[in-house]
């Protein structure tokens, strides 16, 4: 049978991907590392969708992770037709107070295993000459930003390697796609919700499920890029067109600086 594998799938982003794909017929297999969670979701989305969804645990930011994976796949005798690297975590910190373990987990997370699952998947898929790869990278991988160095440094990475692959698996049925959200209305944003509404009202914030909507349909039409919503494609043109010289002014701003000394 063939399935949708999505990563950090038991919430926000993930979980709203997972739902869509199932809505639209496709099997799912649910992944992240909270175990409880992976099997409630499967079991609604089985229940609520009439499609086959497994739930399989799995700490991302560990080593050999994508291995495991894949061996777990092959052992069920599965095929994954589409592959959405989507499990992520937020994280504000200037360099110096960041402890090293939370610096290895973020590249781990974002880099390191995307990176070997793309290359087992995407190996079968094409051997296969078919199949889909969605990496979620971020608005952060166009410019530099304080506090987010280790963060975005990881966006930037999955910015080129998706677009690279794009070009090396083109020409064998395989597409990848990488999307790059601005802020999204998720856990990760720890928000009052006056201030979540007034984001979303203004389209500075975007729900998972309208991300996850526009990330599919950039997928299944074969598209190398997603720049989700025009606040987002703004701030874009604003991150590419300016220099990284033009945040220098706002460091030095008073409540600025005193941010960055707590951070």
């Amino acid at each position: 049978m063939d399935y949708a594998l999505i990563t950090g799938a038991s919430s926000g982003i993930g979980l709203e991907y997972a739902r869509q794909l199932a809505r639209g017929g496709h099997n799912v297999i649910i992944v992240s590392n909270r175990d409880e969670d992976n099997r409630r979701v499967a079991a609604e989305i089985a229940a609520e969708y009439s499609v086959s969804a497994l739930p399989l645990y799995a700490d991302l930011s560990q080593e050999g992770a994508a291995d495991r994976i894949y061996e777990w796949v092959t052992a069920q005798d599965l095929t994954v037709d589409i592959l959405i690297n989507n499990a992520g975590i937020l994280l504000f910190s200037t360099l110096e107070h960041t402890d090293p373990s939370r610096i290895d987990r973020i590249i781990a997370l974002h880099c390191t295993t995307p990176t070997h699952l793309c290359r087992l998947f995407g190996s079968d898929m094409k051997r296969r000459r078919s199949g889909r790869i969605l990496i979620m990278s971020s608005i952060t991988a166009w410019t530099p930003y304080p506090t987010m160095s280790h963060y975005g440094a990881t966006k930037v990475y999955l910015r080129n390697f998706g677009q690279s692959l794009w070009y090396e698996m083109r020409d064998y049925g395989v597409s990848v796609t990488t999307v790059f959200p601005s802020a999204v209305d998720t856990p990760l944003y720890d928000l009052d919700e006056k201030v979540r509404k007034r984001l979303l009202g203004v389209g500075l914030m975007m729900s998972a499920g309208e991300l996850a909507r526009r990330g599919l349909n950039a997928m299944f039409h074969g598209r190398r890029r997603c720049i989700p919503g025009f606040a987002t494609k703004l701030e874009y043109l604003a991150c590419s067109l300016l220099p990284a010289r033009a945040l220098l002014p706002l460091l030095h701003l008073p409540p600025v600086k005193r941010l960055l000394s707590r951070l």
